[in-house]
C-alpha cells in the first residue's frame, strides 16, 4: 500500500510539472496572438542610419526594422510600429512592456543576453570615429583618447561606443553623451568634441550625406572589437523569438535576407558566419 502512495504521488507530481509547463508555454505563445491581433509589434529603434531610420513622413526604413518588418509578416502581424529611444533605454523599456522588440543595432553582450532574448544574428559592423581632416590629434583608438588630457568623444548614451571609451581609461567628462548623428556630426564641425564615434557604416552614412570636405573617418578603431546585433524580445518571449528564427533562418538560407540587407552596406555573409551563442559567450 505504502508504495502504491508514493507511485501516486511522484504521478500527481509529474502532472502538475507537465501542467505548469504547459501553462507556461501558453502564455509564451500568446505574445505572438496578441500581435496578430492587434496587427502590429512595437520595435525600438535609434534613428541610426543605415541601422534605423526615420523618413519626414514618419516612414520607419533600415536594415534593421527592413528585416523585421518582413518577418513579422511571415508570422502574420502585418506590421511594425516604431519608437526612437537611447539605447541606455531601450532594454528598461522592453522589459517593461513599452515595446515588443528591439531592432536597432542593439549589439550582443553577454550582460545584454543576460537581460532580453535574442535572435540570431542579423547585422554586423565595426567601429569608427568621424574626425576633422586630417585627424589633428592623431586617434587611432579609444585609448589615444584617453592619453590625451584634453580631447572629447561623443558616443551615444548607453551605446557601446561610450562603454568602450570609458574602458579604455577616457574620463567619464570627456565622454559627452550625444543624441543622434546629426548633433554628433556637428559638434565635430563646430570643435566641440574632437571626435564621434559610432560603427563604421553609421559614419560612412553620415559623411556621405554631409558632404562636408573638412571632416574624415578612422575606421576601424584599433582595439575594438567587430560586433553584430539580434532583435532583443523580452525575457518570457522565448517561443516569439524562437519563431522570428524559424522565419530569419529561411530568409538567410533563400538569399532574401541578403537582399534587404546588402544594400545597405551590411553584409549577410558576416552574419551567417557567427551565432547568438557565440556573441553571448564573447568577452
Amino acid at each position: 500500500m505504502k508504495k502504491l502512495v508514493i507511485l501516486a504521488g511522484v504521478a500527481a507530481l509529474a502532472a502538475s510539472a507537465m501542467l505548469l509547463a504547459s501553462g507556461a508555454r501558453s502564455a509564451d505563445d500568446a505574445k505572438l496572438e496578441q500581435l496578430k491581433g492587434q496587427g502590429f509589434a512595437r520595435v525600438a529603434i535609434a534613428n541610426e542610419p543605415p541601422y534605423t531610420a526615420v523618413a519626414a513622413d514618419g516612414k520607419v526604413s533600415g536594415a534593421a526594422p527592413d528585416v523585421a518588418r518582413e518577418i513579422f509578416k511571415r508570422l502574420g502581424v502585418n506590421d511594425i510600429v516604431a519608437s526612437i529611444s537611447e539605447y541606455g533605454a531601450m532594454i528598461p523599456g522592453l522589459q517593461a512592456g513599452r515595446f515588443d522588440v528591439v531592432t536597432a543595432g542593439l549589439f550582443m553582450k553577454p550582460e545584454r543576453c543576460a537581460a532580453v532574448a535574442y535572435s540570431e544574428p542579423v547585422l554586423c559592423d565595426a567601429e569608427a570615429m568621424l574626425v576633422k581632416k586630417g585627424n589633428p590629434k592623431g586617434f587611432k583608438s579609444y585609448e589615444d583618447i584617453a592619453k590625451d588630457s584634453s580631447a572629447t568623444v561623443g558616443a551615444p548614451g548607453g551605446g557601446t561606443e561610450e562603454k568602450l571609451a570609458l574602458n579604455a581609461g577616457v574620463p567619464r567628462d570627456r565622454v559627452i553623451v550625444v543624441p543622434d548623428g546629426q548633433s554628433g556630426l556637428k559638434m565635430v564641425q563646430d570643435g566641440r568634441i574632437d571626435a564621434y564615434s559610432l560603427p563604421v557604416l553609421s559614419i560612412n552614412d553620415l559623411i556621405k550625406k554631409a558632404n562636408d570636405p573638412n571632416l574624415e573617418v578612422i575606421a576601424p578603431v584599433q582595439g575594438a572589437p567587430v560586433y553584430c546585433d539580434g532583435a532583443a524580445f523580452k525575457k518570457g518571449d522565448e517561443a516569439l523569438r524562437d519563431a522570428y528564427d524559424v522565419e530569419l533562418a529561411k530568409m538567410k538560407k533563400s538569399g532574401e535576407f541578403a537582399k534587404i540587407i546588402e544594400p545597405y552596406g551590411f553584409s549577410a555573409k558576416a552574419a551567417m558566419s557567427t551565432t547568438r551563442e557565440k556573441l553571448c559567450a564573447a568577452k
